[in-house]
Formats: C-alpha cells, structure tokens, sequence
C-alpha cells in the first residue's frame, strides 16, 4: 500500500534569523536598528495589548489594598528573604502596584521565586506573561521584558503568543526579530498576531534574508492549514514587491480573501507598475472614477506616492500619459487619493471595534420592570 504523502517540515532558517540580529555572524541584512525611525511602532489593537483595561484594574488594586503600598512590598520582600512561599494572589496584585523600575525589579524576584515554586503547575493556571508585558509596556521597559523572556529559567512562564506578541509590538523598530526568534526556539504557537507581526517585522528589515524568513514562515502556516490574516499578506505582497520578487507577490495578492482594501488597492496598482501592464493601469484608475458613486458602494482611494509612480511609469506614452492626468484630477475631485504613503498604510495602528461592539450589547430593557431603559439612560 503507497504511503500517503506528507510535505516535508520545513525548518526556519535560525541562521538566517541570528544574521540579522547579531551583525557579524553571516548574512547581509540589517538590524533591527537600522529601521527607519519614521516606522509605527504599534501595530496591535488596544483589545490585544489591553493597556486601559491594565490600568484601570491597577487603580482598582491600589484602591482596595489594605495598608500602604510600601508595606505590602516590604512584606514581600521579607517573604523573599525568609524562602516563604509566594501566594499567585500576591504576585497579581504586585504586579498591578508597580510604578517604576525599582518596583519592576521586585517583581522579577518575585517572579523567579514564584516560577521556581510552580513551574510543574501549568493546567488551568493564570497566565502572568502577559501581565508582565503590560506593565513593561506602560513603563516602557522593554529591556526588563525582553531579558525576562529569554531566561531560561523562566521557560514556561511566558507560554502564550500574546506575551511574545506584545513585546514584538513594543521593539517593532528596534529588536522584535530577537523575540521572534526567541518565541520560534521556545515553540510557542504562533496565532494571527503573531504572523502580522512576524510579517511586518521582515517587511521593515526589507532584505534578502528576511524575504526568506517571511516566506518560509508563510509557507509554514500553510502547511499546517492557518488561515493568515490579509493584513499578514499585505505585508507579504510588499516585502516580495520591494525585494522585486514579482511572481511571489502576485501568488501572495492572488490568495488574498476580500481584496477590497485600501491597502490591497494600493499593492495591485503597485503590482501592475511593476509588471509593465499599463493599458490595465489605467482601465483600474478610469474604472475608480467612472464606477458607481453611491456611498453604500465602498470607493478605492489611492495614496498619492503610488500615484506619482504611476506618472513616472506613463510619462514616455503620451497616449496614456494624457489620459492619466485626467484621471489624476478626477480622482482628486472626488476625494480619492490620500497623501498617506503605502508605508504609512502598511503600518497604521488599525481601530479597535470593541467599543462599537460593547455599546450594541448594551442592555435596552430594565431588569427590574422589563420596561425600556430611557434612550438617555442606556447610551451612555
């Protein structure tokens, strides 16, 4: 009987990974470092990070403690001191009390002591990675969270993508590949974050190398049957246009669900640029103008920068190049085109729809005399 096929598993070039990390050890692509320092540096959502709901829960914890502050970590301390253990309830509210770098100090012993104490103890238990990450991320620690994250000896505390997902949006500009590689080494699961951040990261690197790391990564998560954002593919598409893998980039675009966005407008003119298709250049831009104007009908707005590329691209076919600025003008007159660069779309921090979504399941109905709450009442 044939045995049935399996793709082969396909490893990350670590290698590859650590060149870009640590200049020097091979390899031709840039650190971190070197980024642009226009680039966004966040790219989560306020429901993934959750820095407000951390902060309001660190006034509450502060409100309801009994005694001082100072107390409670000097009580802490003692504990430390006297090998007594460490209650989970006393590391949570720690965490929640800290305002500055001596009190994150603490908390790290803290942490060491508790993962010590409770390192065999995984199921069901509450997770304090990405807690940490909240905090250092208010006070802009990102060294106390990165060194964290690659002790060994605290393997199994930050065991969840979220935590590796928060710090590679805190160094997104200046070391997220390192936790990058640091979250591949410790097998953590990657989930949709995760890639959109992976993704971003090798597009800001922009290099040989990390168009290999975003494809092999990409073609992993294929394998293994993830469904990649299109935020992730838009980054992909990009990377592939800037590193001039054509063929790459429209495979990528082509598999892309619901195309529609203004950032996947932007990528296919991009891509059309680059193929030389013109004549279908211009069909897209007269189809924007000449398309249905209702506003119930979502509208294709072009950034300005891929606009000018697309002059550049027509300026030796008089043909077409007369009948760009008139669409050119068109497009301006109907409010199609953004001074945003594709970049600057790219990278943007994407709204977060969790309020829209609390103030329509706001109750409308009074549970006391299932009478409807008054319309100034309920909307608040």
């Amino acid at each position: 009987m044939a045995a049935a096929f399996r793709p082969a598993k396909q490893v990350l070039p670590l290698q590859a990974l650590r060149s870009l990390v640590y200049p020097g050890l091979g390899g031709s692509g840039s650190t971190c470092s070197r980024c642009p320092l226009g680039a966004k540096r966040y790219l989560l959502t306020d429901n993934i990070v959750k820095l407000k709901d951390f902060q309001h829960k660190k006034v509450a914890v502060a409100c309801n403690l009994p005694g001082t502050k100072e107390t409670y970590l000097r009580n802490l301390e003692e504990k430390l001191t006297q090998s007594k253990l460490i209650l989970k309830e006393e590391l949570r509210t720690l965490l929640h009390l800290c305002e500055s770098w001596d009190d994150v100090e603490l908390a790290k012993n803290v942490i060491y002591r508790y993962h010590a104490e409770n390192r065999n103890i995984t199921l069901g238990e509450y997770k304090f990675g990405p807690l940490f990450m909240r905090l250092c991320y208010e006070l802009d620690l990102e060294e106390s969270a990165l060194e964290l994250i690659k002790d060994q000896h605290l393997r199994g505390f930050f065991s969840d993508s979220t935590s590796f997902n928060i710090l590679m949006d805190m160094l997104f500009i200046k070391g997220a590949l390192e936790v990058l590689i640091e979250m591949k080494n410790q097998d953590v699961k990657f989930n949709k974050d995760t890639y959109i951040l992976a993704f971003a990261i090798c597009y800001k690197l922009n290099s040989p190398e990390s168009f290999t790391i975003c494809t092999t990564l990409r073609e992993e998560a294929l394998i293994k049957g993830e469904i990649l954002s299109r935020r992730a593919s838009c980054f992909a598409v990009a990377l592939a246009l800037n590193q001039n893998q054509l063929a790459k980039a429209i495979s990528i675009f082509s598999q892309i669900m619901k195309p529609e966005s203004i950032i996947c407008t932007n990528l296919n003119i991009m891509i059309h640029i680059q193929s030389n298709m013109l004549k279908t250049l211009i069909d897209i831009l007269k189809d924007a103008t000449e398309g249905n104007l209702s506003r119930f009908v979502k509208k294709h707005v072009f950034s300005e920068e891929v606009l000018v590329k697309v002059r550049e691209k027509v300026q030796d076919v008089p043909a077409l190049l007369a009948t760009f600025d008139e669409l050119y003008g068109k497009l301006h007159i109907h409010g199609r085109v953004t001074a945003y660069t594709l970049d600057a779309l790219l990278c943007h921090t994407p709204s977060d729809r969790k309020s829209h979504t609390v103030l329509l399941n706001k109750r409308t109905v009074s549970r006391r005399t299932f009478q409807p709450l008054s319309q100034s009442l309920w909307a608040e």
